[in-house]
């Protein structure tokens, strides 16, 4: 894994960003010290590292035990509860390698339509729920958790309790009172570690191991990034922040393989709720390319000039498939017969790549040689130090979501809560 910058930092800026890199290490050494803001919430921190083997064992075993008796995981969970799970399963399995239970992903929406059409979809099989929250009374979880959990018992009745799988808060909240008197299976999200910080512990390891994933090649990819990723974070964090100072408020993750979507809508959260906040911070959106050239394209090119991008690019797809060659040509790609899918997609990422930077659109450029479990663990532990690096640049609380509450409460108010 490499970072690239040269289209980001232009020769005339190098003493801006030597500047911005040395804010961005002193940034780093607060991170480390834990008196920075927040810091009740840095468990995520050297969490690679502290991961107990009988922990791994724990949940693999659960897993296992998913897998036997289920045919679907439902898990229920919004947020840093289920992003980074969703993520991870989408970049790591497809329909040749998906060695697991399938998993699908409820509670993070309020629609009926979905909800219905997922019990409809699961109602001749054999399933099994993980509710993950912290709290237990966050609305969309808990909707779902009261829907799909009188649906589990009406179909196995006593013996659903054997099927729920509890996620939460060591010693408080909702759902810890329920695994008390119930007697549920549970697993623990530590008191200092936030949703957006948490795919590392079980809210996101359980799901992924059901999907068949080798959650301890991902955890060595996360230690392996806490080892030798700090100057990559910093990196990123001081070029992303160098933009920023140029009114480039908007950051655009790209990817170039469908697989990353919910890795961007992952790196959307972990960033836009650490950095947004004092009226401050970069807007983080995302785009699939080459689908979305054919959409965005046309904006990032040529609209208004406060964007800039960051592409992660996986070099080897580890697929064979070439354009084949045809006797007619009748759609005129002979120009690219026999040539690897690969090699087509490459060229695409670098061709748009030189045009937005032509058309005033910096990028950074972050290259994967593959994407497996290893790697997919670098990546995430990479964005999170450099997540909390950027922060404390900017000189936000990168750990709170104080503005998450006020939808919270008028909506509370239009429903009828009590107090509101």
């Amino acid at each position: 894994m490499k970072i690239i910058i040269d289209d980001c930092i232009c020769f005339s800026e190098q003493k801006k960003f030597e500047s911005m890199l040395r804010k961005a290490r002193k940034a780093d050494r607060l991170l480390k010290s834990g008196k920075g803001a927040g810091s009740d919430f840095l468990g995520w921190l050297d969490l690679p590292k502290r991961i107990k083997k009988e922990d791994i064992k724990l949940i693999n075993k659960a897993a296992a035990k998913i897998q036997k008796q289920s045919d679907v995981l439902i898990v229920i969970g919004i947020g840093g509860s289920y992003l980074g799970a969703r993520a991870a399963i989408e970049a790591l399995t497809d329909v040749r390698n998906n060695k697991g239970t399938e998993v699908i992903f409820v509670g993070n929406n309020i629609s009926g339509r979905y909800v219905e059409s997922v019990l409809e979809y699961i109602k001749d099989k054999n399933y099994s729920l993980n509710v993950i929250s912290k709290s237990g009374t966050t609305v969309e979880p808990a909707i779902a958790f009261r829907i799909f959990k009188e649906a589990l018992y009406e179909k196995y009745k006593e013996k659903a309790k054997d099927r729920i799988y509890i996620t939460t808060d060591p010693v408080k909240g909702a759902l810890r009172s329920i695994v008390k008197k119930e007697g549920y299976t549970s697993f623990e999200i530590p008191a200092d570690i936030g949703g957006r910080y948490s795919i590392l512990t079980p809210c996101g390891l359980l799901p992924i191991a059901v999907a068949g994933i080798d959650i301890e090649q991902m955890i060595s990819g996360a230690k392996d990034a806490l080892k030798n990723c700090t100057d990559m974070s910093v990196t990123y964090a001081a070029a992303r922040n160098l933009i920023y100072k140029s009114k480039k408020t908007v950051e655009i993750m790209v990817n170039y393989d469908p697989s990353m979507h919910y890795f961007t809508e992952w790196w959307k959260q972990l960033y836009g709720e650490s950095e947004g906040k004092e009226n401050k911070g970069i807007f983080p959106a995302g785009v699939d390319n080459t689908a979305d050239l054919h959409s965005m394209g046309q904006y990032i090119q040529e609209g208004i000039r406060n964007i800039f991008e960051t592409v992660v690019y996986i070099k080897d797809d580890m697929s064979a498939i070439t354009v084949p060659d045809i006797p007619d040509n009748s759609d005129g790609l002979d120009y690219i017969k026999n040539k690897s899918l690969k090699y087509v997609n490459e060229m695409a990422m670098r061709g748009t790549k030189s045009a937005h930077v032509e058309g005033d659109v910096p990028v950074i450029l972050i290259e994967l040689e593959k994407m497996d479990a290893f790697t997919f663990g670098k990546l995430i532990y990479f964005f999170e130090r450099a997540c909390g690096i950027s922060g404390y640049i900017l000189g936000v609380n990168p750990f709170d979501q104080p503005g998450v509450e006020a939808y919270k409460k008028s909506m509370f108010k239009l429903l009828g809560k009590p107090g509101y």
